[in-house]
């Protein structure tokens, strides 16, 4: 069965790991469609179930928040930081 771009997109992000994050670019490339990472952020906008699909998780290449549907950037951060995520700032440390 073909599984849409969301679907595989939701698909990824459900597998993500506590403590884990991957970018919106990422994703894209993982779900098929390496440019659509805009279509990654609208995906995760759109979240039926942020329980099972861990949208937090997705940042921006820049390390970024780029926005959080769900109680704002500073929400997204605090949890992340929870999860055991480590920031230089308000981005996510890759290093």
């Amino acid at each position: 069965m073909n599984r849409s771009f969301t679907e595989r997109v939701y698909d990824i992000v459900a597998k993500i790991p506590k403590g884990g994050v991957l970018t919106y670019k990422q994703v894209a490339k993982l779900a098929g469609s390496p440019g659509a990472f805009r279509a990654v952020g609208s995906a995760m906008r759109n979240n039926p179930d942020k329980a099972k699909i861990p949208c937090h998780r997705v940042v921006g290449s820049d390390g970024g928040m780029h926005g959080y549907a769900f109680g704002g950037e500073s929400v997204k951060i605090k949890i992340l930081k929870e999860e055991g995520v480590k920031f230089k700032g308000e981005k996510v440390d890759f290093e």
